[in-house]
């Protein structure tokens, strides 16, 4: 017995030492495989140096190397070296050092022009208006310069000065600003109020910064000074920021000891647990929250730990699906490496990244998970979610598609043109809640365009030639002339009929820019709400207590595995 112990001990040992050579085996050989591959690209660089027919930058030259090494990875994966920095300072604290304005470029002037100063910035501040055409900064001609190089021109350190050159619309010489950079902070909640039936609604755009902050302060207003028995969030177009700021978000309507997401990576370092970690402010309070494809990152996990712990009822659209969470790394010479470090889930377990980087198709690119492929996961109360492809919303809202004719209006600037002389005619309007685009002043829209010689694309067009074109090839054409002729009647292009048959989606652009002029960003949010399907129907279930309790108890199912809630109990 005692020879057949030592014989069976001797085949573990040896297995043992078999399993231990094999995986030293592989990791020698993974390191190998590193080792060479680096030491042929510093073989290459080197050679390019000393041989190459033309002088090689190397900022230049490595630059590309590394971004394309990186964009096989995954795009969120990024280099930064010391002297481009400012893009990943804005994400991770919500500020940068600039005037405080969007920017837009207009192709016939080849020049950029302010879109929009934010309020309060040092752009609104010294006076600069929407359609300011930039000319010159400290005297050098922007002429021909893209957004992207004007941009980097206008930012800069905090309390350094420059001129700027403007052309004013209405204004027969140039103006010139003497601008002081700030450090420019844009409001994470830049609107909330009551909306009806007191329902609050509260417009969270980034997770950058403190928005956690913002957001309680605009909550407690609601529910102590306003009275609110309901709430609507809206975290449409928000892509994220600070994974922490979802997480103390979440915690004012979920109680103490939660877990809202859990992160899992390659290095145990990658790997944590977060719970809320205070008393909440208002466990009962109804809530809808409104997502789109915009939605994304911490909002995904915010909506998602609402809807997993049966918290909130989500509105909308399937949201973006990123799953994924990033690390900035310090590398030499003052760069960094913000890197994909682990991979997120909601208190369901799911996680919801859409894209497997990890496994492209053959003409290299990432596809989406397919729905056929995701696996169900159970909310607190039993309802069926799914991975792998964002949120899916518990009342889907079907989006109706844009008339082709409004991305034309707005790709040649004319909505934009209009609203600048729109400004200079009035210069003021009625409050934005109160603002209406008369039948006037869209007639002198209307007049504008076609005096600008206003042409698109149409789509039905398109289609119709290639039709025909199908039609010829396979001998179709002869007997159906006719009925061609017919269609291409009454296909034929109509600007004045298209200006008028699409005049509701027209109008609501062409307001909501203008409002946006006098009112800011808050404005432009107003304007919004006053047709937004989403709203109506969030409002529509809060305003049903019993629906809005049925809809976060529908589901019969319960958990399969009791386990499977990452929930702390």
């Amino acid at each position: 017995m005692k020879k057949y112990l030592n014989k069976q001990a001797g085949i573990i040992i040896a297995i043992a030492l078999i399993a231990f050579a094999f995986f030293s085996f592989k990791r020698d050989e993974r390191n190998f495989q590193l080792v060479k591959n680096i030491d042929i690209f510093t073989s290459i660089v080197k050679e390019l140096e000393m041989f190459y027919v033309d002088t090689v930058d190397p900022n230049k030259t490595i630059r590309q190397g590394v971004d394309a090494m990186l964009n096989s990875l995954d795009p969120y994966t990024v280099y930064y070296p010391e002297e481009d920095q400012s893009e990943l300072e804005q994400m991770i604290k919500g500020s940068y050092g600039g005037i405080g304005s969007a920017i837009t470029y207009d192709v016939k002037r080849q020049r950029s022009v302010i879109a929009e100063p934010y309020e309060g910035m040092p752009a609104q501040q010294v006076g600069l208006k929407a359609g300011d055409v930039m000319l010159e900064i400290d005297g050098q001609d922007l002429k021909g310069k893209n957004n992207s190089q004007v941009s980097e021109m206008l930012r800069g350190q905090v309390n350094t000065a420059f001129k700027l050159t403007v052309e004013r619309p209405g204004t027969k010489e140039p103006l010139t600003f003497d601008i002081v950079r700030k450090s420019i902070e844009l409001p994470t909640v830049p609107y909330y109020g009551v909306i009806e039936n007191n329902i609050g609604y509260i417009n969270l755009n980034s997770f950058s910064g403190k928005p956690a902050r913002a957001f309680k302060q605009a909550f407690l207003d609601l529910k102590e000074n306003k009275g609110i028995t309901s709430l609507v969030i809206d975290l449409r177009n928000n892509g994220g920021g600070l994974l922490e700021e979802a997480v103390e978000i979440a915690n004012y309507f979920v109680p103490r000891g939660k877990v809202i997401v859990t992160t899992l990576g390659k290095l145990k370092q990658a790997g944590n647990t977060y719970k809320t970690q205070r008393e909440p402010i208002d466990t009962e309070i109804p809530i809808t929250v409104l997502v789109n494809n915009g939605t994304a990152s911490s909002s995904e996990i915010l909506a998602g730990a609402l809807q997993d712990l049966d918290r909130a009822v989500i509105v909308g659209t399937r949201t973006f699906g990123k799953g994924l969470v990033q690390t900035p790394r310090q590398l030499p010479y003052g760069g960094m490496l913000k890197i994909t470090t682990s991979k997120y889930y909601i208190p369901s377990g799911r996680c919801v990244q859409a894209i497997n980087y990890n496994n492209r198709n053959e003409d290299g690119n990432a596809g989406r998970i397919p729905d056929s492929l995701t696996t169900v996961f159970h909310t607190a109360a039993g309802r069926e979610v799914r991975d792998g492809g964002g949120i899916s919303p518990d009342r889907i809202v079907k989006q109706e598609r844009l008339p082709n004719i409004l991305y034309y209006l707005i790709n040649d600037n004319l909505i934009f043109d209009y609203a600048t002389q729109f400004c200079l005619k009035h210069p003021a309007i009625a409050p934005a809640e109160a603002f209406t685009l008369t039948d006037a002043d869209y007639n002198d829209f209307k007049e504008m365009v076609k005096e600008a010689g206003f042409s698109y694309d149409q789509q039905s067009e398109k289609v119709l030639k290639n039709l025909k074109e199908i039609a010829e090839f396979e001998g179709y054409m002869e007997g159906a002339a006719e009925e061609f002729k017919a269609i291409e009647k009454k296909l034929a292009h109509n600007l004045a009929r298209d200006l008028d048959y699409f005049a509701k989606d027209i109008k609501n652009m062409i307001s909501y820019e203008i409002v946006k002029r006098y009112y800011y960003q808050k404005g432009s949010i107003i304007e919004q709400l006053k047709d937004d399907d989403d709203l109506r129907e969030a409002l529509k279930v809060l305003n049903n207590p019993e629906e809005y309790k049925s809809i976060l108890s529908a589901s019969l199912f319960l958990p399969h595995n009791p386990h499977q809630l990452l929930s702390a109990q």
